[in-house]
């Protein structure tokens, strides 16, 4: 299995924040400077295709953390998408996360990946890898829970989609936490045909997992679900008035 690595890049340039505004789900306007940010770049159905850390360092300068196996496709994006708009993307190098009150910061100082991946994993803090991308949708991943998804904002891709199952639909699937016996399950691996893999670890005795599942199919086969932080806990349908 390939070691999970990270590439980090910049975006600079005066149109870099209305670029972006045009591309993730998140709110661009409205990030805080200096904060890192999951949040997500959707294909035209509405499922993520890239996830990404976002840094606003100001409204001309970004950061940008993609998974290496997603780094040359992200950047050929950026690129394509980005042709006709004053900025650049400037690819930085390999970074290296870890968890500081409870976010996923980035820096050139090697760090323990797998260390990392647990606290990730046990705080329900899903990240996208090559192998799942396009199967998701943001309200499936929580993200919304993570504030990595607005939808009171304008157009973005898959955007219609993405707000139109907020406004007006429910999923039936959503992200859970497992705890499991034996060899740790790939990404996008199915334990069942509705329990899909996002991420898992080895640990002693098993493995851990972040799951998209309907709930009656984890029952079904008898897995061990763990709670996830108290804001990511629950259902992901819009909470009605």
């Amino acid at each position: 299995m390939n070691q999970l690595a990270f590439m980090a890049f910049s975006l600079n340039g005066v149109d870099a924040e209305k670029f972006l505004q045009g591309q993730v789900t998140v709110h661009v306007e409205r990030l805080p400077e200096n904060q890192s940010r999951y949040t997500a770049i959707c294909d035209l159905k509405g499922r993520i295709h890239f996830g990404l850390w976002l840094k606003k360092i100001s409204v001309q300068h970004f950061e940008l953390v993609t998974t290496l196996d997603q780094a040359e496709e992200f950047s050929k994006h950026i690129k394509k998408f980005g042709a006709f708009s004053k900025m650049q993307l400037v690819q930085i190098g390999a970074v290296f996360p870890s968890m500081v009150e409870n976010k996923t910061e980035f820096s050139s100082t090697e760090t323990d990946i797998n260390a990392w991946q647990i606290q990730a994993i046990q705080s329900g803090q899903a990240w996208i890898t090559q192998p799942t991308e396009h199967l998701f949708q943001p309200q499936e991943l929580r993200l919304h829970q993570r504030e990595g998804v607005h939808f009171d904002k304008g157009c973005y891709l898959g955007q219609e989609i993405v707000a139109r199952l907020w406004f007006k639909a429910k999923p039936k699937h959503w992200l859970h936490l497992l705890q499991g016996n034996g060899a740790a399950p790939a990404p996008a691996a199915q334990l069942h045909k509705d329990i899909d893999v996002v991420n898992s670890i080895a640990v002693e005795n098993g493995y851990l997992a972040l799951v998209i599942a309907k709930p009656d199919a984890l029952t079904e086969l008898n897995l061990t679900v763990l709670d996830l932080p108290a804001h990511l806990n629950g259902d992901v349908a819009r909470p009605q008035a």
